[in-house]
């Protein structure tokens, strides 16, 4: 059978999910603040006003070299594409879901809300301080977690001074809210 009729092992998987992503639940909205839709609409113009015509270049100049099945620049020029439109798939629908809440509007709040920077107190004299923010914005490494983590699913809607009990893995934790802060308006 000619080649060009066999679909490609790495197209089996071409779907719209990006796995480095979450999934959203069925039914959930997907909150975000306003720095993370603009940086993920950034990503999203960059792909597609930038490093998809560039692939698109090599790949059409590999293709006039001859024989493709040995061609690394069209090969790897075709998977490279492959794996661009399926980020700008994936980013076109979760900015299209995406609902946008500007936590600045909470200042000077004492409640958790979407956005609030929460500093707690674990039952074993530790305080962490964590940001809940949007699934596709939030990063564990800088102390951000997705509002539909445990952790801040418990602490939404919580006042300073309360108590919270949080499910983990380990069983059940009792938290105090001992400070929360929303970034002033116009900030990140």
């Amino acid at each position: 059978m000619n080649k060009a009729f066999t679909k490609e092992s790495d197209d089996a998987d071409d779907d719209d999910t990006d796995s480095s992503a979450p999934a959203m639940p069925a039914g959930v909205k997907n909150y975000i603040t306003p720095a993370g839709y603009a940086r993920l609409r950034a990503e999203l113009l960059s792909l597609l006003d930038e490093e998809r015509p560039k692939v698109v270049e090599v790949v059409s100049w590999a293709a006039k070299n001859g024989d493709r099945s040995e061609n690394g620049d069209y090969l790897y020029g075709k998977k490279r594409l492959r794996e661009i439109d399926r980020r700008i798939r994936f980013l076109t629908k979760r900015l299209d879901i995406a609902e946008v809440v500007d936590p600045s509007v909470h200042h000077g709040a004492d409640q958790v809300f979407f956005g609030a920077t929460v500093r707690y107190g674990l039952a074993r004299d530790e305080e962490r301080t964590i940001t809940i923010k949007g699934v596709d914005e939030s990063d564990s490494a800088a102390g951000e977690i997705s509002w539909i983590a445990p952790m801040a699913r418990a602490l939404l809607g919580a006042r300073v001074g309360d108590e919270v009990r949080v499910q983990t893995p380990a069983g059940v934790d009792l938290v105090e809210v001992l400070a929360v802060s929303y970034p002033s308006p116009g900030g990140t």
